[in-house]
């Protein structure tokens, strides 16, 4: 890259160019959050769904856990998807064995990096686990010459840089294929992130996986950030399911690459986010909030009276895509910020024509319910002020005359 080129402009050229791949970990991180255990049946349709969406590679789950989990993840892989297929494996030999053993095609070997899981949790030291991941990927690559082998650095945001770089290019020297960045308790901001992207990147060549949880709410933006800074992997769960605040979330990433960050041609069928995201929710015995991002139904509600008109007039107003990109529709609201237009439009949904002074005159009935009610209007609600109205006014006409 022209070290003459302003900095922006470096990253979004190398942006423009770079092919982002997804990971989807919802079989495995996913089915990880505290409560959530999908049936086999469950895990089979959501990786069939997820192939049908068009993810690169799909992470299964832990073969090492033996029983329905490995018949499980054995049947995945052989479903014949056009994904890839990842299972998921500690630093051992009999763990990665056993993975291999399923048919799987690609293999995440996972180990701690950070001191803190080194001398508290692993109770080893730095030379153990340098020595540990070249006898796993080594190990891997000689049982399975063909495999994909992801290597996870769990921890690696509280990881030093430089141990960070020599465990990447211990396995990049056994054969390696890309370098699993985990940011475990979601502790990273993306300006950090970005530089140390950066940095791994150019010190190792290899290419890089974003797994980014989201404790501090952060986990699309560090992703993004991973990415600009050169990192051509996201490992993303539907809806955001995983540890403790969750991962950064399938959806919101594919929509962030495209209207964020100007990605074109994204090879995913976004039309099909709700249902998958319904699907996931149903089997992880979750509700998807009306205010999620991407596939809330409020993403596309609208009721304060100068949002629905601008809406009314030009949906690009106060919607950056149309609700039928990721499988929603849109909804006028009627409520306590409701304008006249709103209601012209509701009426006109149900064939009955307001004039602009009734709408008006209408107002002010609704907002007085809404408050007493302290929620919006179901349609029944409205028509039957409507009726009152009509009722009230005729009688007035009826006095008058």
């Amino acid at each position: 890259m022209d070290s003459t080129v302003p900095h922006d402009i470096a990253v979004d050229t190398y942006i423009d160019r770079v092919q982002v791949k997804l990971d989807d970990t919802t079989l495995r991180d996913g089915e990880q959050t505290a409560g959530v255990v999908f049936a086999n049946k469950e895990k089979v349709r959501i990786a069939r769904l997820l192939d049908e969406i068009g993810i690169e590679q799909i992470e299964a789950g832990i073969p090492a856990m033996g029983g329905e989990e490995r018949d499980v993840i054995e049947e995945i892989a052989h479903l014949g998807l056009t994904a890839s297929v990842l299972g998921w494996s500690r630093a051992n030999v009999k763990d990665i064995k056993t993975t291999l053993e399923c048919g799987v095609d690609a293999l995440a070997i996972s180990l701690a990096t950070s001191d803190i899981h080194i001398e508290t949790k692993l109770q080893k030291d730095r030379k153990w686990v340098l020595d540990t991941i070249r006898e796993s990927v080594s190990f891997a690559k000689n049982m399975s010459p063909d495999v994909y082998v992801s290597v996870n650095a769990e921890d690696a945001s509280r990881t030093d840089l430089g141990f960070l770089v020599e465990y990447a290019l211990a396995a990049k020297a056994e054969g390696a294929d890309r370098l699993r960045f985990c940011d475990t308790i979601g502790l990273m901001e993306p300006f950090r992130t970005y530089d140390v992207i950066r940095a791994l990147r150019q010190a190792t060549g290899l290419d890089i996986e974003m797994h980014t949880h989201n404790d501090f709410g952060m986990a699309v933006a560090n992703a993004l950030a991973g990415i600009h800074a050169g990192a051509t992997w996201v490992n993303v769960t539907v809806g955001g399911l995983g540890e403790r605040a969750g991962n950064a979330a399938l959806e919101e990433v594919v929509m962030a690459l495209k209207y964020v960050e100007g990605f074109e041609d994204l090879p995913y069928d976004t039309k099909r986010f709700r249902e998958l995201c319904e699907y996931v929710a149903q089997a992880a015995g979750r509700t998807i909030p009306a205010w999620k991002s991407i596939i809330g139904t409020n993403m596309f509600a609208h009721e304060s009276g100068i949002h629905a008109d601008g809406v009314i007039k030009n949906p690009k107003t106060y919607e950056v895509f149309a609700p039928e990109e990721v499988g929603l529709s849109r909804q006028i609201v009627i409520g306590k910020h409701s304008g006249s237009k709103a209601l012209l439009l509701k009426f006109d949904e149900y064939g009955i024509e307001l004039t602009n002074e009734q709408a008006s005159a209408l107002l002010p009935y609704v907002r007085t319910m809404s408050i007493e009610l302290k929620r919006s209007l179901f349609d029944k609600e409205l028509l039957y002020i409507y009726k009152d109205f009509a009722r009230d006014q005729a009688a007035a006409a009826s006095s008058a005359s």
